[in-house]
């Protein structure tokens, strides 16, 4: 019979041709052997004979062979998969991993099959090899019949000994692409680093949160959480900073104990390795390695990058951590079509999770990649939740995987980050009068020292400080002094003229009160002590003038709706006194809890008119020495942490004479009482503050907006210096930064484009040429991921800043630049390949795109010496480089 193919073949997609897969005539044949030739309608295959039976994923007139069991064959090969199952790609570069139909036979004699087609019938031979080609089966293996000789401890020595035969060979694949671009990163970022010697820009804030690292003293920053400052000041540590430096402007100069190299490695490490991971996503996005160096090239040569690397800043490594999380989940994604559950794939999976904690941990910008990367794994998890063909079981472990790696992980991490940070800074520093009293008192020194010995709990007669709980706008104690308030303010209104209270934002003597029984005259504690309880009604007695805390119905200074509260003074006029207050536990476990020191947050409501004792937080006029109003608030319609007071320090009164009482008032008592907060505690008001806190709202000098960032408007001198026109600044490489917009909105349009002409069932990009092909075989698969990804990573950095009430720098706008970069190279592969029709075409396109690069790269080598800032320019130069009037670039005339 004729072995030569008939006519009729038809052109197999990339997966089939990898499975051997083609189509012969009018009838579909799987080609067994691997080899990528047609099958004869007589041919021999090794291994043991297969039956032609249809496979049920491809179409009526497709067939596979199956493996057919003889007598003696205890194993029949099974290492020919069903082509409608097996359209991912190979997983190893070997020979025999290209062919996977190749049969993993284990006995000494083997079999050829002799394969004979017709159209009615499928005729099976066996032809006794000639020669053995595979080793004897040992004694201890499996016979027919499921019986072993030897044993279960015979076969496994058997299997040590043979493994000992055979020498330990560990092979490894260099992508020499990666190392070139691993060195070069490194080169332009590592090159002159100690230049300059002397503070830059932001490193004036860095700086001292390294110190206090250092000098383990607390401290808050309101601009993110504490793992990116954790690693500066690890930088620091290794290059042996003690941490005395003072950080108190912008230029000063270095002093030869600081090590300057080691502060700023880390973030030039980061830079350099973004890299190298540039050009791995674009490869994981199954894009050429063409594109993938050109998105290298640009993340090497881009101005803003180098010089935001250079510092002891933390955009660096917050880029780092987004693209590593990025590159993790899709080395998880496509491991997943080969080896789900292996090491391999929980590898991946658990890194992306260990990455998103970190760029959450350095700046809360970096939650935008997080909520990109969740949404990606989510659509992914949904179209696994619908595949048919896994078990109920399976698709359950792969939603467990998926919520342990990417979201128990990440809390759990940034948790850790808090330890940490709390464990390292014990010791108390300028920051702690935001923190509670609580807080203060779990800190070395500073609260602790002044707290230490005192009581737990307040009796009556005890002389306390009562501090707000709310703390804004400044941390204050309740306060009062000999003045009064004045008889007519400045609007007309009369006021009771009765002696002021107020808050005071310092520790002061007259920030003192004692707790009184108002059943009894005394004013020390009694023996034993009678602690107060929630709901107890007491009178606030003023340590020095001994004049009780009162309010009634007269209007506030400041705040006509509240009322006045202050010490009452007998006028001899019809006014009585109204001082007397129920005390209300906010944070009580049970209505007889007794009032605690720093522990007990309570509010003092008024038993005559109910109103509730209250910071207004308004500042009164110079009559009230520009201290805090306190009103009683009526119209209470729910708690506020305004009303709410704690004791920050207490004793216990022993005399009961005025002089002997203030004598008491300035010394400490000395009674043990633990008051350590728990590390949850301190992390949920660490937290709450940080996210709370607000700056001053002031504006900078560099500030931008975020539509200055996309034109490239704006511009912020990062260091001049002193003697010479030699500058750092923050400029990035205006043909890069323009045709990434450009490319940004062109993705979006062709997509949209795309969508509409798919809605109207017209395929622009092909699709796999089968349905069992794997997505890296459909093109709109692929574009589509890598657009969703590059686009939405883009918009999800930048968008968010417009509704930001904070003041905002060019920086802030470089994670969201990353993923332009990442686009830029994929947009120009998608136009060559499926817009350019023509050689021609394709051509005159591919020398644009190189006189594009080489005009960046021309750009990036004219702004270099406002990158380093390594070389002096004359003034006729830094005016060549001033390209927008918008840029500050100071010329310095000789």
């Amino acid at each position: 019979m004729n072995s030569e193919p008939t006519a009729g073949w038809r052109r197999s997609c990339p997966a089939e041709r990898r499975e051997g897969a083609f189509a012969r005539g009018p009838k579909q044949v799987v080609d067994v052997t691997g080899r990528g030739h047609p099958l004869p309608e007589r041919a021999y295959l090794p291994g043991p004979p297969r039956r032609w039976q249809q496979c049920p994923g491809m179409k009526s007139d497709t067939y596979v062979s199956s493996p057919v069991r003889f007598k003696n064959d205890t194993q029949p090969s099974d290492a020919l998969t069903p082509v409608h199952r097996s359209c991912a790609p190979p997983r190893s570069s070997t020979a025999h991993a290209h062919n996977p139909v190749i049969p993993q036979v284990r006995t000494r004699t083997t079999a050829r099959t002799v394969l004979r087609r017709s159209e009615s019938s499928v005729e099976q031979e066996t032809v006794p090899s000639a020669e053995p080609r595979y080793p004897q089966r040992s004694s201890s293996e499996a016979v027919p019949g499921g019986e072993t000789r030897g044993g279960l401890p015979s076969l496994l020595s058997d299997k040590m000994l043979e493994s000992l035969k055979r020498p330990v060979v560990v092979t490894a694949s260099i992508n020499l692409n990666i190392v070139a671009l691993t060195g070069m990163g490194l080169l332009s970022r590592l090159w002159c680093l100690s230049y300059p010697r002397a503070v830059v820009f932001d490193e004036v804030y860095y700086g001292q949160y390294i110190s206090f690292y250092m000098n383990r003293v607390f401290f808050l920053d309101d601009s993110g959480p504490p793992f990116g400052h954790m690693l500066l000041a690890l930088g620091g540590y290794l290059g042996g900073f003690d941490g005395n430096f003072l950080w108190n402007r912008i230029g000063a100069e270095y002093t030869s104990d600081v090590p300057v190299w080691a502060l700023r490695l880390l973030p030039a490490l980061a830079g350099a390795l973004s890299v190298p991971m540039g050009y791995q996503i674009v490869s994981e996005l199954q894009f050429s390695h063409c594109t993938a160096m050109g998105a290298a090239l640009l993340l090497l040569i881009e101005n803003a990058l180098v010089t935001q690397s250079r510092l002891m800043l933390l955009e660096s490594p917050l880029i780092f951590f987004n693209l590593l999380a990025v590159l993790s989940y899709l080395k998880f994604f496509n491991s997943q079509k080969h080896s789900p559950f292996s090491p391999h794939w929980w590898f991946w999976l658990m890194l992306t999770g260990v990455a998103c904690a970190c760029a959450v941990g350095i700046k809360y910008m970096g939650i935008f990649t997080y909520l990109l990367v969740l949404g990606i794994a989510a659509v992914h998890a949904w179209h696994l939740i619908g595949d048919r063909t896994l078990s109920n079981v399976c698709v359950l472990c792969h939603l467990l995987a998926r919520v342990m790696a990417l979201l128990a992980t990440p809390v759990t991490l940034y948790l850790l980050f808090f330890r940490v940070h709390l464990a390292l800074l014990c010791r108390s520093g300028p920051h702690d009068q935001i923190m509670s009293s609580a807080f203060q008192a779990s800190l070395e020194g500073g609260l602790a020292r002044i707290t230490e010995g005192q009581p737990l709990e307040v009796a009556f007669g005890s002389q306390v400080t009562l501090r707000n709980v709310f703390g804004k706008p400044l941390p204050c104690w309740l306060h009062s002094h000999q003045n009064t308030y004045p008889m007519i303010y400045e609007n007309g209104r009369g006021s009771s003229h009765q002696q002021q209270v107020t808050c005071y934002p310092f520790k002061d003597v007259n920030n003192w009160w004692i707790i009184k029984d108002p059943g009894r005259h005394q004013l020390e504690v009694s023996s034993p002590p009678r602690p107060v309880r929630h709901g107890d009604v007491v009178q606030l007695v003023h340590g020095m003038s001994t004049r009780l805390l009162n309010t009634h119905n007269v209007a506030a200074p400041l705040s006509p709706h509240a009322q006045e509260v202050s010490c009452y003074v007998d006028y001899n006029i019809s006014m009585p006194a109204q001082n007397l207050w129920r005390l209300d536990i906010v944070n009580r476990q049970s209505d007889r809890d007794t009032w605690k020191t720093i522990l007990s947050a309570v509010r003092f409501v008024h038993l005559n008119t109910s109103a509730v004792l209250k910071l207004s937080g308004a500042h009164l006029p110079d009559w009230g020495f520009h201290q805090l109003e306190v009103v009683g608030e009526k119209l209470s319609r729910g708690h506020h942490e305004s009303m709410a007071w704690n004791v920050e320090e207490h004793r216990y009164g022993t005399s009961q004479e005025q002089r002997d009482r203030e004598l008491e008032l300035h010394a400490p008592t000395h009674v043990d009482v633990s008051r350590n907060l728990s590390f949850m505690a301190r992390f949920l008001e660490l937290q709450w503050r940080m996210l709370t806190l607000r700056g001053e709202d002031t504006e900078h000098k560099y500030s931008s907006t975020p539509l200055d960032w996309v034109t490239l408007d704006t511009s912020i001198a990062y260091w001049l210096h002193p003697r010479t026109s030699a500058q750092i600044h923050l400029l990035g490489n205006i043909v890069i930064w323009a045709s990434a917009s450009l490319a940004t909105a062109a993705c979006v349009l062709l997509f949209l484009w795309y969508l509409l002409r798919r809605r109207r069932d017209i395929r622009d990009l092909p699709p796999a040429h089968t349905p069992a092909c794997c997505s890296s075989c459909d093109v709109w698969l692929r574009w589509a991921l890598a657009g969703t990804l590059c686009t939405g990573g883009w918009a999800l950095n930048y968008l968010p800043f417009f509704l930001m009430e904070k003041t905002l720098f060019l920086y802030h706008y470089l994670p969201a630049l990353t993923f332009q970069l990442l686009l830029l190279p994929l947009l120009l592969q998608h136009v060559y390949d499926h817009l350019c029709r023509s050689r021609l075409q394709r051509h005159l396109f591919s020398a644009l795109v190189i006189a594009w690069y080489s005009a960046a790269c021309h750009v990036s080598n004219m702004l270099r010496p406002l990158t380093y800032g390594d070389r002096s320019l004359s003034p006729g130069e830094l005016l060549a480089l001033r390209w927008r009037d918008s840029w500050d670039i100071p010329i310095r005339n000789s």
